[in-house]
């Protein structure tokens, strides 16, 4: 009896539970969007609680994985007009390139600088990478109160070794990320201050934790908009020359 007692019990668990895969899937079906737009502010707060402060503004267009984007500083005025064009491939790494307009040039990010920091941030050029669920591999490693904590691991090249995701049961959204490499955590990412735009659950606060520099960056979105008329001419090298 008690073994007939134990077998339905791990029955009835199964079949209330879902596989990672299946969760990350939803995840990213509830974000799905043809086109973005952010505007907002982003912090720095380096050694001695300095803190450097900057406006920007972020466009996107396309699926999961092979979409584009462009995200560009609008303030202070050492900064304005620097951009970034980041083109996303399902298959390997993106294509990015910064423009600078001081010198008048763009510069493509090589592979092999993906790891460095965004200007500044505690963003590293591969963290502004979107990268299709397709892209992992998902293992289930518990609950923690409201959410399920995941482990994924990357398909294709990245200086993160393996990460770890806390998706919230109730609404499908990421709520703290950690990447590792394998000297230990790298970078730790919470997303805060939720709001529906559109139907779309979205983070309004994003904080970076930079382990080894003992550094973080804030990002808060005072405009969030989703499905505005864009077209591929917008996400181009020309259109980032062109800038602001």
């Amino acid at each position: 009896m008690s073994r007939l007692i134990a077998i339905l019990l791990l029955t009835a668990f199964v079949a209330g539970a879902q596989e990672p895969r299946q969760i990350m899937e939803e995840v990213q079906r509830r974000q799905r969007s043809e086109t973005q737009h952010y505007e907002g502010t982003l912090e720095v707060i380096g050694n001695g609680n300095r803190i450097a402060t900057k406006r920007w503004l972020f466009d996107r267009l396309g699926a999961f994985g092979n979409s584009k984007g462009i995200l560009r500083f609008t303030a202070p005025a050492e900064v304005k007009g620097v951009g970034l064009l980041i083109v996303n491939h399902p298959d390997r790494a993106s294509d990015q390139w910064l423009w600078r307009p001081n010198i008048g040039r763009e510069q493509r990010i090589a592979l092999q600088d993906r790891s460095t920091r965004f200007f500044g941030t505690d963003f590293s050029f591969e963290d502004l990478e979107e990268r299709d669920i397709a892209q992992f591999d998902y293992k289930y490693l518990g609950d923690e109160k409201d959410t399920w904590k995941l482990q994924s691991t990357p398909r294709k090249s990245s200086q993160y070794t393996y990460g770890y995701l806390w998706v919230k049961k109730d609404n499908y959204v990421v709520v703290r990320v950690e990447s590792y490499n394998k000297k230990g955590l790298v970078r730790a990412i919470d997303y805060r201050d939720f709001e529906q735009a559109k139907g779309i659950w979205t983070a309004r606060t994003i904080e970076v934790l930079d382990v080894p520099r003992k550094s973080r960056t804030t990002l808060k979105y005072d405009k969030l908009e989703y499905n505005l008329p864009m077209k591929d001419a917008d996400f181009t090298v020309d259109a980032l020359r062109r800038g602001l």
